[in-house]
């Protein structure tokens, strides 16, 4: 749990963009969280707390927003970095997995030498809504052989299910914040 005061100041770096994409939608911007240095140092040092000194080989962040936080948080554990992406985005060989989008279907992949069998990694992404993409990242990562020890999220939207999702996984998740609604 972290303390009411470091929920504070990373509530109020985040920007609230009603009505986008489409109406109804209040949109969680974390561009301005990144734009401060004290808070974004705050959210990373704190999504890692719980891991810090143990043995992480890798670190996965999911398109796009989790790269930016999956790279911080991977430098802070020592890890390597793993992106995971939108179908056709990888120059190498890849491996693929279908996953539930609010709307239909999609793809992500991941290079297929990203991760070795066995090696522990933690899954980065800015925020965690229904959890259909988390929840494929988590599956293609299995697919590989990986141990995914955790998953991280800066926001949490706990009415959409997607940190229930994980955890029915048996994947631990970790949320900074929580926002009701969607």
């Amino acid at each position: 749990m972290i303390s009411p005061a470091l929920e504070f100041d990373l509530r109020s770096s985040i920007r609230t963009i009603p009505d986008y994409p489409k109406p109804g939608i209040m949109f969680r911007d974390i561009t301005t969280l990144l734009g401060d240095a004290r808070a974004f140092r705050r959210a990373v040092d704190e999504l890692v707390q719980p891991w810090a000194g143990s043995k992480i080989d890798k670190v996965a962040g999911i398109e796009a927003r989790g790269f930016i936080i999956g790279g911080a948080v991977a430098h802070q554990v020592s890890a390597g970095f793993v992106p995971i992406r939108k179908k056709g985005k990888l120059p190498h060989t890849t491996v693929r997995i279908a996953y539930s989008l609010e709307y239909g279907i999609d793809e992500m992949e991941m290079h297929a030498d990203a991760v070795a069998k066995g090696e522990r990694v933690i899954l980065v992404d800015d925020l965690i809504a229904t959890g259909g993409t988390a929840e494929g990242a988590v599956k293609l990562l299995r697919q590989i052989g990986a141990e995914v020890v955790a998953a991280c999220f800066i926001i949490d939207l706990p009415e959409l299910g997607g940190a229930d999702k994980l955890r029915k996984l048996d994947v631990p998740v970790r949320t900074l914040i929580g926002f009701e609604g969607h």
